[in-house]
């Protein structure tokens, strides 16, 4: 697999516009867009910082996978996203190596196609794997 790199970093919040404070009146950073995801039953919230893009994620269902690790863990640091090309072709590489949440992309935040590495196969860290829309087919 080839890792362009680190695309964003995930942090799970209770309530967005309670923890878009901190990062805007705090940190300084500026929020350059809010999306809802049904899919993935979140609303976003992306700041750059430098070369990094952070993405704070509140959970618009108690079942959903942010409500049930805020439920499991508290907030914090959700995951970490990496920017990768084909990555159908990575999935299918990896699938027999190592636990995946996603073994086909599925659409993410941002428009890019998404798949998750399960943090078994992680060392305890949810994996993120994205491809922007204009790389692969």
């Amino acid at each position: 697999m080839d890792i362009k790199k680190v695309e964003h970093i995930g942090i799970a919040v209770k309530d967005l516009q309670e923890s878009r404070k901190f990062y805007e009146q705090v940190l300084g950073l500026k929020c350059y867009r809010e999306e809802t995801v049904p899919d993935q039953k979140v609303r976003t919230a992306f700041y750059k910082a430098g070369n990094v893009k952070i993405e704070l994620l509140e959970a618009t269902d108690q079942e959903s996978p942010v409500a049930k690790f805020i439920e499991k863990k508290g907030e914090g640091l959700h995951h970490i996203a990496f920017e990768t090309e084909d990555l159908a072709k990575n999935l299918k590489q990896i699938n027999n190596q190592i636990r995946l949440i996603d073994k086909k992309p599925r659409p993410g935040a941002e428009g890019l196609q998404i798949a998750f590495v399960h943090p078994a196969s992680a060392h305890g860290v949810l994996v993120e794997l994205c491809e922007h829309p204009h790389h692969g087919k």
